[in-house]
């Protein structure tokens, strides 16, 4: 019988230990927490955003990183694939906004429990609060593993699923990255993705706490567009968060290592510059002997008028029938293109997934076995592949775990014959 070790006990490895499941195959999955899924169970606000019900192409289109690595995986296990595991393993889904699917009961323990249960059902060998140290490689090949307290084990094959550096404090602390490269296997350079941004103004955290809809927010690099989106933001003590942030910390995290980046929210993006204009000018013309911080009162949130006042350039003290041409076409331009200076990312414990792994130009996107040493597979969020949210990085569990594991069936077929 071929024995399989798993090193981690998240969404891919859980996943990876069901799916091979077989009466030939020997099944050990190994986790250093004291049970299983903890990072899934705080998927999603605890809710548990486990895929998306879009195409194929879709999903590829959101994935950030490698997605061509993907197709391959993606063609196997779909996300409607994923929503009929869930549902024959008695977990009830439901569809909301945005194509996301959610267990039926807003609870990630469902998800846990159903393949909790089938890891059970199907005689998986369970080993918890046990930390894998290190690989044993002869020969370019894997042939088992080195636990904490010196104990080596050995096996057929091992499945790397330990995840990434995001959420530190659930076990994901990079141990992936370093058995791939004490394997040879390059691990490209590592960042949050999915996080909030920090920026250099005093004025951005001055409206901490501050939620935007429905405005445009873009990020160039000098008179490069890296990123431009319309949706919801969320103004911080540190800098922005928020849907549109998210968002675009994955597509500018990289450049953001050259250097600060600039931002501009267009707080208007349904008026044109002239259509904004016109309004302006018939909110002076209905409020002639008004000041002028009263009459635009109606234009903003109350805790962004301080803020756009100080940045307008007029006295908010003077009527309206005074401001100048050249003055007014100015705070249009504001309003339109409200400039602030990305700085950084937060750090993991805040992202939702990290960027960058082990590098797929060394793993078999139709097993994900890698490619120079044998019977070692690498799966989930270990991967340099990240994507946006909505369900798409648990896909990309699902469908690399269940890549391996069709690979690893039918490596243990083969040793029947």
């Amino acid at each position: 019988m071929k024995k399989v070790f798993i090193i981690g006990g998240g969404a891919a490895g859980m996943a990876a230990a069901v799916f091979a499941a077989k009466e030939n195959l020997e099944i050990h999955i190994f986790e250093k927490n004291d049970k299983f899924g903890k990072k899934l169970f705080i998927t999603g606000k605890g809710r548990c955003n486990f895929t998306n019900a879009c195409s194929n192409e879709e999903l590829l289109n959101n994935v950030v990183s490698n997605p061509r690595f993907m197709y391959s995986a993606f063609s196997d296990f779909s996300s409607r694939d994923a929503i009929d595991f869930f549902e024959s393993i008695g977990v009830k889904t439901k569809i909301e906004r945005g194509r996301r699917a959610f267990p039926a009961s807003d609870h990630s323990s469902d998800i846990i429990k159903a393949l909790v249960n089938q890891m059970s059902s199907r005689n998986i060998i369970w080993h918890l609060n046990t930390e894998v140290k290190s690989l044993i490689i002869e020969d370019e090949t894997v042939k088992g593993i080195i636990l904490s307290d010196g104990e080596k084990l050995y096996a057929d094959a091992v499945v790397v699923a330990t995840g990434g550096l995001s959420y530190p404090n659930t076990g994901s602390t990079g141990d992936g990255y370093r058995f791939a490269e004490d394997a040879g296997i390059k691990v490209t350079s590592t960042r949050p993705a999915l996080v909030p941004l920090e920026c250099k103004e005093d004025y951005v955290r001055e409206l901490q706490g501050l939620s935007l809809k429905n405005v445009t927010l873009t990020i160039k690099q000098g008179k490069k567009e890296l990123y431009s989106d319309f949706g919801e933001m969320l103004f911080t003590h540190y800098g922005v968060s928020g849907p549109l942030v998210i968002s675009a910390s994955s597509v500018i995290g990289k450049k953001l290592e050259k250097g600060p980046l600039e931002a501009y929210i267009d707080l208007k993006p349904a008026l044109s510059h002239e259509q904004l204009d016109a309004r302006i000018l018939r909110e002076f013309s209905d409020n002639q002997n008004k000041q002028f911080k009263n009459v635009i009162s109606s234009l903003f949130p109350a805790k962004l008028l301080p803020v756009m006042l100080k940045l307008g350039g007029i006295d908010p003290e003077i009527q309206v029938n005074a401001v100048k041409k050249g003055l007014r076409l100015e705070f249009v331009n504001l309003i339109k293109r409200f400039k602030f200076t990305i700085t950084g990312l937060r750090p993991y414990s805040e992202a939702v997934v990290t960027q960058g792994g082990v590098n797929v130009k060394e793993i078999n996107p139709a097993t994900m076995e890698a490619k120079n040493v044998k019977s070692l597979y690498f799966i989930g969020e270990v991967l340099d592949v990240d994507a946006y949210t909505g369900g798409y990085n648990l896909q990309v569990a699902w469908a690399t775990a269940k890549k391996a594991a069709l690979a690893l069936s039918a490596e243990g077929d083969k040793t029947d014959e």
